[in-house]
């Protein structure tokens, strides 16, 4: 990985993004959060510029929205521990925690549905709650991907991550 990503802070504002995930287990509940961030990187036209940093055991990509830049990074440990590689590239980062977003799975959101909640409680997932304590805040602003009550029961799968 090339030292662009994760130097301090440049002029302008800057986000972390997190796909909250276990890399092990593609194209499930467990893994939507790294589907969506895949999916947010096509549309931002950074989806072939991954790299690996072994700082934060995570893959990232920069991308540009507007006069602000997105740091996407898919962690690659099991979700319960996806929170050691979310502080520590927002250490490496100088950003703190009100400028993390998670992105992960909600089963009491309908099949499909996003939704932006800023702070709050791990609300029983563990891998919000492994973000919250490593972060030492419940600041992050989870954005909420929904598989759906009915996922397991309907044998859908979330779209498979990159």
């Amino acid at each position: 990985m090339s030292g662009c990503v994760l130097e301090p802070r440049p002029p302008g504002k800057r986000w972390l993004v997190a796909g909250l995930g276990n890399p092990r287990l593609p194209g499930t509940r467990h893994s939507v959060g790294l589907a969506v961030l895949g999916q947010l990187a096509r549309r931002l036209g950074v989806a072939e510029s991954w790299a690996r940093d072994r700082r934060c055991a995570a893959d990232l990509a920069l991308a540009a929205l507007g006069d602000a830049q997105l740091v996407l990074l898919r962690p690659r440990r099991l979700m319960n521990a996806n929170g050691r590689s979310v502080a520590r590239a927002a250490e490496l980062l100088g950003l703190t925690a009100e400028e993390v977003y998670l992105v992960h799975d909600d089963l009491d959101k309908p099949l499909g549905r996003l939704a932006l909640k800023l702070g709050g409680s791990a609300r029983g997932h563990n891998g919000v709650r492994s973000c919250i304590c490593c972060l030492n805040s419940n600041l992050p602003g989870p954005l909420r991907s929904s598989t759906g009550n009915a996922t397991a029961a309907s044998g859908h799968r979330a779209p498979d991550a990159p």
